[in-house]
């Protein structure tokens, strides 16, 4: 029996991306010839990306299970997903952003792979971060580092493929009120000694929208994440 897969992918207002997103993502998945089910999560877009969403779907077919719910932010989003997904009884869980700043073209190897290993990411190849973010970065790593111990390098890629019964507990434990679970789990990953691999996966500047948090909301951001991180470390349960 084919292995199910699961792709979680989180949407705020990108309905200038989210269409040729879906587009590019179903084609690869067809082409690799893999049973999947991509589920696009609208947290809440004030723009028209749901609408664009449910008329991708319509085109494109079931395979496409279009998400609604209420802002919540990213965190609580691909959470939510991870969840469910689990919880449907899915073999593996991808996660994709959504604004088309890391394609399909590397999918395929990290899928080929995946008997070997429970957790494959990408790393971002030619990010370019401003300072903020780059201290953000290495400050996420170094957290992993000294409270889980050694981990995959690019911590908080969102470009992360799960074997769902691996990560089926780790999902349950962390709050949905996490802001950057995916900088936990691989934390999880390491201190449970999880198989990991990763590649390398270019990323490019996106081409509409923007990013939507900078400068001072950076940086609560990237206390909120360092502050839940140790504190999970410390007191979490998985």
């Amino acid at each position: 029996m084919p292995e199910k897969l699961c792709v979680v992918m989180p949407v705020y207002n990108e309905q200038e991306a989210i269409g040729p997103v879906l587009e590019k993502w179903d084609a690869a998945l067809k082409d690799l010839g893999i049973d999947y089910e991509i589920r696009p999560y609208n947290d809440g877009s004030r723009d028209g990306s749901l609408a664009v969403m449910r008329e991708v779907a319509g085109r494109l077919g079931p395979q496409i299970d279009v998400r609604d719910k209420p802002n919540g932010g990213h965190g609580n989003t691909i959470l939510t997903g991870y969840r469910e997904a689990a919880a449907d009884g899915f073999d593996w869980i991808f996660q994709i952003d959504s604004d088309d700043e890391m394609g399909p073209e590397k999918f395929g190897e990290l899928w080929a792979h995946r008997g070997e290993y429970d957790f494959l990411v990408g790393t971002r190849q030619g990010r370019v971060q401003q300072l903020p973010r780059k201290v953000m970065s290495f400050v996420s790593r170094l957290c992993v580092r000294i409270f889980y111990g050694k981990s995959v390098w690019d911590v908080n890629t969102p470009y992360r493929l799960m074997r769902a019964s691996a990560f089926h507990d780790f999902y349950e434990a962390i709050p949905l009120t996490t802001f950057a679970p995916n900088v936990i789990l691989s934390g999880l990953a390491a201190r449970h000694k999880l198989r990991s691999l990763e590649i390398q996966v270019p990323q490019h500047d996106r081409t509409s929208g923007e990013v939507s948090i900078k400068k001072w909301k950076l940086f609560k951001a990237a206390v909120r994440s360092f502050w839940q991180t140790v504190s999970f470390a410390v007191g979490g349960t998985a």
